[in-house]
């Protein structure tokens, strides 16, 4: 049984003072942003996901279905035998309809919010979720208890899996409440459409529900479980409303409670002074219309040209970006073409995919040149070979069943079980090179030993193209300088090397702080493949979420890397933010949050140094 997620990143950062009281927690509390004149009592406090103020009254989700009771024996027996496939097909039946639902609504939405409706979806059609279904209808069990029965074996065989799995299941629950409700004639679980702007506060929220949030209805999300990673983060960076996730005290808050939300210190107000806050949030609405008049291309304070490029899933994202200011692609996520294929796809299918995701950015920079000639044109786009395995397992490349995925056969890793899969993959990269007239940078994910690293640049560069490797792995950072004498970029995937640099699991509620890519461990990690860079002249990127972070890019231009690149949506934020700081006040942001002792006062103190 098989579920993904892709995560991308947006969102926008707002104004933020008081730096003091956040880096010292002695300090007086009525000077931090939500306290004092802003409310009554202490801020709740989470993880910020995604920056910006929002203040309005507590909805929360509908209540999901009631469920039946499963017997210890799975409810055999229960219907005589006579009646038993017509249970079976009530259930597949059932599970098709909340299916097609979700596909349609996929197909009516855009970006992340389209692959992970795509990915619910896909659980509810799964085969081995089916298999199940139909073993206990066939012993007997009534079709609620069976698919009920069936999605608790799968929820404990992910949880016991852990990592990226163990989030799967948030998704399998929901896919079952989906269809015990469409089997009961309950109503169908979701978020409601409030009357009057208002924040939404839940346990977590299922992809489905987050999926089809309106940001004029619903302008901030608060949960007491999820991480920076979940659904809805991934949900909230895309609409681009202020997120906090892991809020410790959430689930006290009732139904049509007042809350002030900050997004980028991670705080939940209860019961704000209202003057106080609205005054708060017209000054993050006028941050945001100064982002939103953002044009690019990315520059520093003092003129200095800096790249931003866009991550991308497939032709149409490659098309948004190329309409707006993006100079580029830092991330082409090629396994995201690929998640419901069981078969390999030829290298001509293949091709025409990533053919599709070259050509808009070859055809605006030949139109920006006034030349139509199909000769070579020079734009960044990188594709990531294969990324398969944990929360992204693709049928034809990756094990179904592994008792760790996020440390096991995953992304370049998969090529020891089929060497073809990547010789294949890089022939039809060459061939969808070929046919756009855009070179493209290439990068293998998951690389841990030079030695891969070797092998994979000499396949990329036996193609004419541009070999690099992904920093996920802190054995990468660490020995960057000898990566760099094998590949000619790095590109730091800010999601997992945080992961495994604090050996925290990064869809963990419990332990959202560990997996912040503030932590100073982690910018270290950062500085040193930044600096091993700048020694050999090559390009040191960042493609993970932290590059959609308006105040963490300042800090990672500081650090010294030479491009960022996030989902199309985050990049006026971020682009608007870098031309406010000059290259000397991102260097004593980045100092001021490498020497503080936790992600809270890193922020604090970057803040004190950009305003």
């Amino acid at each position: 049984m098989t579920s993904t997620t892709t995560p991308q990143p947006s969102g926008h950062g707002s104004p933020a003072g008081r730096a003091g009281a956040l880096a010292d927690p002695a300090a007086d509390r009525s000077a931090e942003p939500g306290a004092g004149a802003a409310g009554t009592s202490a801020p709740l406090r989470g993880t910020p996901v995604v920056p910006g103020v929002a203040v309005g009254p507590v909805v929360r989700p509908a209540p999901r279905p009631a469920l039946p009771e499963v017997p210890a024996d799975g409810g055999a027996g229960v219907v005589p035998e006579d009646a038993r496939d017509a249970e079976l097909e009530r259930a597949r039946a059932s599970a098709a309809a909340v299916a097609e639902r979700l596909r349609v609504r996929a197909e009516a939405t855009e970006g992340d919010a389209a692959a992970v409706l795509q990915a619910t979806a896909q659980l509810a059609a799964d085969r081995g979720f089916l298999g199940e279904v139909r073993k206990r209808t066939r012993a007997g069990a009534a079709a609620d208890v069976a698919v009920t029965g069936a999605a608790e074996k799968f929820a404990r065989m992910f949880a016991a899996m852990g990592g990226l799995m163990a989030d799967r299941v948030t998704d399998l629950h929901d896919v079952r409440d989906r269809v015990v409700a469409d089997l009961t004639g309950q109503p169908q679980p979701g978020v409601p459409r409030p009357d009057v702007a208002s924040v939404l506060v839940a346990e977590d929220l299922a992809p489905a529900d987050t999926a089809g949030l309106d940001p004029l209805r619903v302008r901030a999300l608060v949960t007491r479980g999820g991480g920076p990673t979940g659904h809805t983060a991934i949900i909230a960076r895309q609409l681009g409303i202020p997120c906090v996730v892991a809020v410790e005290g959430a689930q006290a808050l009732a139904e049509g409670d007042m809350v002030l939300v900050d997004g980028t210190t991670g705080t939940v107000q209860v019961d704000p002074d209202l003057e106080h806050a609205a005054g708060r949030v017209e000054a993050d609405r006028a941050a945001r219309a100064a982002a939103a008049a953002w044009r690019g291309p990315g520059r520093l304070g003092d003129g200095t040209p800096f790249p931003l490029l866009a991550n991308v899933a497939d032709g149409p994202a490659a098309r948004a970006a190329a309409a707006g200011p993006a100079e580029g692609v830092g991330l082409f996520r090629t396994e995201l073409c690929f998640l419901g294929t069981a078969v390999e796809p030829d290298v001509e299918a293949q091709a025409a995919v990533y053919a599709e995701v070259l050509a808009p950015f070859a055809e605006r920079a030949r139109a920006a040149a006034g030349s139509g000639d199909d000769g070579l044109v020079d734009v960044k786009l990188v594709l990531r070979t294969l990324d398969a395995g944990s929360d992204k397992p693709i049928a034809y490349a990756t094990p179904e069943h592994e008792e760790n995925p996020s440390l096991g056969v995953r992304g370049l890793r998969v090529v020891r079980r089929d060497p073809g899969l990547l010789e294949r993959q890089l022939d039809a990269v060459a061939l969808a090179a070929e046919r756009t007239g855009l070179r493209p940078w290439v990068m293998a994910p998951m690389v841990a030993t030079e030695a891969e690293a070797k092998g994979f640049a000499a396949a990329v560069r036996a193609r004419g193209l541009v070999p690099g490797v992904m920093v996920e792995v802190p054995s990468v950072a660490l020995l960057a300088a000898r990566f760099l004498h094998h590949v000619d970029f790095l590109s730091i995937g800010t999601n997992d090397l945080t992961q495994y640099a604090m050996a925290a699991d990064r869809l963990s509620s419990d332990l959202a702080d560990l997996n912040d890519p503030w932590q100073p461990a982690v910018l270290a990690l950062v500085a040193m493949t930044a600096l091993a860079g700048q020694r050999a002249g090559k390009p040191v990127g960042v493609c993970g979420e932290a590059a959609a972070d308006p105040l963490l890019a300042c800090v990672l231009v500081g650090l010294g890397v030479t491009s960022l690149s996030a989902a199309a949506a985050a990049l006026p934020a971020v682009g608007a933010r870098l031309q406010t700081a000059t290259p000397e006040r991102c260097r004593a942001a980045a100092s001021a949050a490498l020497a503080a002792p936790d992600p809270a006062a890193a922020r604090a103190a970057a803040l004190a140094e950009l305003g």
